[in-house]
Parts: C-alpha cells; sequence; structure tokens
C-alpha cells in the first residue's frame, strides 16, 4: 500500500506545482529583465546551454541570482515555463 501511494503523492506535488506557473507572468519577465542582457537569439541557436527542463529552471535561477532579483520560486517556475513553452519545448509533443 505505501508503495502505491508514495509515488501517487509524488505525482501529485508534480502537477500542483506546474499548475502554479503562469506563462504570462514567466513573459512579462523575461520581457523586463533577461532580454535586457540578451535577445531571444540565446534561446534558439544551435549551441545552447540548456538541453533539458532541469537545465533550464537552473539556468533562469542562475540569471536571476546573477542580476541580484531575488525571484520568489513560483517567478523563476512561471519563466522557466514560458521559455519552455516559447522556444525550448521540452516535453511537448507536437
Amino acid at each position: 500500500m505505501i508503495k502505491t501511494v508514495i509515488p501517487a503523492m509524488m505525482l501529485t506535488l508534480a502537477s500542483t506545482t506546474s499548475q502554479a506557473a503562469d506563462p504570462a507572468m514567466g513573459k512579462q519577465l523575461n520581457e523586463e529583465h533577461c532580454i535586457r542582457c540578451h535577445g531571444s537569439e540565446v534561446y534558439t541557436r544551435e549551441n545552447r546551454r540548456v538541453t533539458s527542463l532541469p537545465g533550464l529552471h537552473k539556468q533562469v535561477r542562475f540569471c536571476e541570482q546573477n542580476l541580484g532579483l531575488t525571484w520568489f520560486d513560483d517567478q523563476v517556475d512561471s519563466t522557466a515555463t514560458y521559455l519552455n513553452l516559447e522556444f525550448y519545448k521540452f516535453g511537448i509533443k507536437p
């Protein structure tokens, strides 16, 4: 019983987290902060650094800290979600 309850709880937590992300807020944050340092070409170039969704979250957090923005987790998640939907498409099936 416990073996089935724990994975179910983990799936529930994962889905709750992904539902909290707001791509519209992520787009706004990206336009206000990220595009000041670089254009969108960094997201579309062939030899981009980011190669996975966890890597995207890590890169957004790195940039946020580098700029001293002190974002909340939901702001990082929203920005990573926006970037993934718009440019990276990790785990998104056509």
